[in-house]
């Protein structure tokens, strides 16, 4: 083992918490500012169309059907007003005594208009159950992006972004979109169709009271976009405030144990009281912009009922018009006015769908993690060498936390790196594992550069037992196999005895099967320690990485692990990070570590021999437990 010592630093990681960019209001989490738009609603809606393009197919039907559907409504109308007609003329004539009501002719045109309602009914059932699909395979498969996209994403990533705000848009925006689809496009498409077919109706009925209809359309217009363009920034600050409200209440949610202990009530209240106020003003805002929509459509659409009612009964007095006609062109005029107010209606629901999209497309557009090698390493067999060439990085790359780290591990041994907190100690491990690439230098495993392995097979030449233990809502069988998934029962079993597992899971109620629950307070602190040394057994790998994996256990229980951490490195290559001084007496080498850089390494004896920087840790831990 060699080392040695490299230009100083006094930089630092930056700890993870208010202003660190972790929470909501750090440098990663994207917070509207109120009065912000959505930055390209027309290219996120041309993106969302093209994510439509593998559903030409069944878009087009639904198209055709929406066409029959409205066509078959739309021609209702005319042919009642035949009926209309017919009856008044055979009132008028029994009045005079010149005739009477035809009723077959009266009967057969009622039993045509059913059969086409009907039909529009059946057609419009059609193309949203077809509509239906294709919203759901748009949410599953943007779900499926999401997911895929999580998972090649940097760290840095999601150290600047709460888990909330990722939450938000894996349920609220893709639900967001969903439902636009599965419903409003549907509208659209039969709205326009109703207005282009209601329009050439009402020519054929008469020119004169088309063209009183048409007069109020500019009033109309004006009123919808005056009100898209005030709610459009509304919608977008809601969408995104929901997501930093979700991310606040997780974020508090996850840690309230440690939010109660240090009275941070008050302060999360606050903090969640700004976000929350935030989202009420622009969903109020948004609600009422979009709610003004139907009154004043309303309203104006019943002044065109007003001109048209006049001029008609001019028309009829005249003869230039009949009685069914003018029923028929007033059904006309409220199915022209329904699909406009449903168009103006459903432009307030394509700027909440924009910026659901757009936050979407957003994380879909992120920077992933560095691309894989194109031509990969692949050892049948590694001896467990790992090397640091003059390693150096910063988690920004302005500001260098390490600095020419270098050192060399052989296989088996067991190296411990030591040193106060913020000096680089876990940083190497993420930069190991390839959580994170140098910014210059070199790590290599039996004198390959990580950086030539792909990720996954880098990762599973090692095991992890970190401070924080994971365990996932399933069996302890589970738990543990989730080292090595294709191990069989036998092979679990025989890895909990070897870590000192086995006993006490005999003891619990339902042994291997008992259900970790989804906090894992069903187990002790140390149990769950102790099952995921299990699992690293499991896994069998050739090296091994401790992170501080007695921290918070009793003694006991920490001699417990000890022993099965002890079986664990027998022949493995292991790094071992730790504040209890006295757990790494036996390491093979002892690196020690002060802002980034190696300032001695030895064994346990020698540096306590030297009296430098690490018999001042070492003796300021014994005195302290003398003391205490």
């Amino acid at each position: 083992m060699s080392a040695h010592n490299a230009n100083q630093s006094s930089e630092r990681k930056p700890a993870f918490g208010p202003g660190s960019g972790r929470g909501p209001g750090g440098p990663g989490s994207h917070i509207m500012m109120p009065g912000q738009k959505a930055r390209d609603f027309k290219g996120t809606m041309a993106r969302l169309v093209q994510y439509l393009g593998e559903y030409k197919v069944a878009v087009m039907i639904v198209l055709a059907f929406a066409i029959a559907s409205t066509a078959a409504g739309i021609v209702g109308p005319k042919i009642l007003g035949k009926a209309t007609t017919r009856l008044f003329e055979g009132v008028m004539a029994q009045l005079s005594g010149t005739g009477s009501i035809d009723f077959d002719y009266i009967g057969r045109i009622l039993l045509i208009t059913l059969g086409l309602y009907l039909l529009s009914a059946l057609f419009s059932y059609v193309q949203g159950w077809i509509m239906a699909n294709v919203s759901t395979n748009i949410a599953y498969r943007f779900r499926r992006d999401i997911s895929k996209k999580i998972n090649r994403m940097p760290l840095k990533y999601f150290d600047g972004t709460t888990q909330g705000e990722v939450l938000s848009r894996i349920t609220n925006d893709v639900d967001t979109v969903n439902q636009t689809l599965s419903q409003s496009l549907t509208q659209i498409i039969t709205s326009v169709v109703t207005v282009i077919g209601v329009l050439i109706m009402m020519f054929s009925i008469n020119w004169m009271m088309t063209l009183v209809t048409l007069l109020v359309l500019p009033l109309s217009m004006l009123v919808v976009t005056i009100i898209v363009k005030q709610s459009q920034k509304y919608f977008k600050q809601q969408q995104d405030y929901l997501g930093h409200v979700n991310g606040h209440i997780e974020e508090m949610y996850g840690g309230h144990v440690v939010m109660k202990a240090f009275n941070g009530e008050e302060k999360s209240v606050r903090v969640f009281d700004t976000f929350n106020n935030t989202l009420y003003d622009s969903a109020w805002k948004s609600q009422f912009l979009s709610g003004l929509m139907m009154p004043i459509m309303m309203f104006i659409s019943n002044l065109g009922y007003v001109a048209v009612a006049v001029l008609g009964g001019w028309l009829a007095i005249r003869n230039a018009i009949t009685v069914g006609d003018i029923q028929a062109f007033i059904q006309y005029v409220r199915s022209f006015g329904q699909p406009i107010r449903q168009l103006a209606n459903i432009s307030n629901v394509l700027q909440q769908t924009a910026a659901a999209a757009e936050r979407v497309f957003e994380f879909l557009d992120e920077a992933e993690e560095v691309t894989e090698a194109a031509h990969p390493v692949h050892l049948e067999h590694v001896d467990g060498q790992v090397t640091f060439k003059d390693v150096r990085f910063g988690y920004d790359p302005e500001k260098i936390v390490i600095k020419g780290f270098s050192a060399v591990a052989e296989p088996g041994q067991k190296v411990a790196i030591v040193g106060p907190t913020g000096a680089g100690k876990t940083t190497m491990v993420k930069l190991l594992m390839r959580f994170y690439d140098v910014n210059d230098g070199a790590i290599l495993i039996d004198g390959h550069d990580i950086r030539s392995f792909t990720r996954h097979d880098l990762r599973q030449k090692f095991g992890m037992v970190l401070q924080d233990t994971w365990l996932y809502n399933d069996s302890i069988m589970e738990n543990i196999r989730y080292g090595r998934p294709g191990a069989t029962d036998a092979e679990v079993i025989e890895a909990a005895k070897t870590a000192h597992v086995d006993h006490f899971v005999r003891t619990l109620p339902d042994g291997y099967q008992m259900e970790i629950n989804e906090e894992a307070t069903n187990v002790s602190q140390g149990q769950k320690q102790l099952l995921t040394i299990a699992r690293a057994v499991l896994a069998d790998p050739r090296m091994l990485i401790l992170d501080e994996a007695t921290s918070s256990v009793d003694t006991r229980t920490e001699v417990l692990i000890q022993n099965a951490m002890d079986r664990l490195m027998e022949g493995r290559t292991s790094f071992i990070i730790a504040h209890r001084l006295s757990t790494i007496r036996n390491a093979d080498m002892i690196l020690v570590m002060d802002e980034g850089d190696i300032v001695e390494s030895g064994k346990h004896a020698e540096l306590l021999a030297r009296g430098g920087f690490y018999a001042e840790l070492y003796n300021s831990q014994f005195e302290h437990r003398q003391a205490s």
